[in-house]
């Protein structure tokens, strides 16, 4: 694992959404998941506008040991599948995006029984990043939370986890930390629109925060959750944070990066990871590509992304 930072990769992302999932019920697990990065994201990653585009699956069996709790602060008891961030460069190319995005939202309904919309009008932050591949498409290669966090009403509690997250991301054993901090969901207002699937939930998550967390193993988690600027924090969670949940990353997938779809979004993620242990870099050259990205209004440079 490099020691360099590339948090400032994510710098071109000014606005976003944050959207969390869990799969329609009764379909089966391995279906859901072929299909929301194989099919769902394809069509996703083709709309115009779209600057960045990322699915985290998640392992809704394995929640035990994950992020540890203070006492006074409720557990968050959602099922989730996963997450997607979804990223713009200006308001101008997000309002083209939602558009086009009516082909997407009635996509959902075919793998999704609650899909959340959370909104970033100011993106996120990344506070650091020490994975050298941006464009990273397969199985999760390290140990990565989602961590949900309801904060509390009356405090501050983003500048707390601002200011928290600063000094626990500098920590060596921190492969990567990035903060969400969204407007306050209403049910009032459901979000993404899309027909035929749950947009409501519970008070746990309406005044979310998420912080996505990595570390090279869970044993390197467990000792900085016992180092003395984690205890800290953990202290001080009943004073910001009503409820915490955390959610074990399974599967990382990248269709968007910087405008660009990736090889995963423009073929889907099991077929660019098969060019990929095939070696068949033939597939990743202009000449070829072009057939795949007709009408994106961009030649993807897949092999330089």
């Amino acid at each position: 694992m490099s020691t360099i930072d590339y948090s400032q990769r994510d710098e071109n992302v000014r606005h976003s959404v944050y959207a969390s999932v869990r799969k329609r019920d009764g379909l089966p697990y391995e279906l859901f998941a072929n299909y929301w990065r194989d099919v769902h994201s394809t069509l996703c990653s083709r709309l115009p506008g779209l600057g960045f585009y990322v699915q985290q699956h998640f392992d809704r069996h394995h929640t035990a040991n994950l992020w540890p709790v203070a006492d006074g602060v409720r557990r968050i008891a959602a099922v989730l599948d996963g997450s997607a961030e979804l990223g713009f460069a200006s308001m101008e190319d997000q309002a083209r995006f939602g558009e086009a995005s009516t082909v997407l939202y009635a996509d959902e309904r075919n793998l999704f029984s609650e899909a959340i919309a959370y909104r970033l009008p100011t993106g996120s932050k990344t506070f650091v990043d020490r994975e050298e591949d941006g464009i990273r498409n397969g199985p999760e290669r390290l140990h990565r939370i989602h961590v949900y966090m309801n904060r509390k009403s009356g405090t501050d509690a983003a500048r707390w986890l601002g200011d928290a997250s600063a000094t626990l991301a500098a920590d060596a054993a921190v492969k990567k930390w990035k903060v969400h901090l969204p407007e306050f969901y209403d049910n009032a207002n459901p979000a993404p629109p899309s027909p035929d699937v749950g947009h409501h939930i519970e008070t746990d998550r309406l005044r979310l925060a998420v912080a996505e967390v990595a570390f090279e193993n869970a044993r390197t988690a467990n000792e900085f959750f016992a180092s003395s600027s984690f205890q800290k924090f953990v202290g001080q969670q009943p004073r910001y944070l009503d409820a915490i949940g955390a959610y074990l990353v399974t599967g990382f997938y990248t269709f968007v990066r910087d405008g660009i779809p990736t090889a995963a979004g423009l073929r889907g993620s099991r077929a660019a990871e098969l060019i990929d242990s095939v070696g068949a870099a033939n597939q990743l050259l202009p000449d070829v590509v072009e057939h795949f990205a007709s009408g994106h209004g961009r030649l993807p440079d897949l092999i330089n992304v």
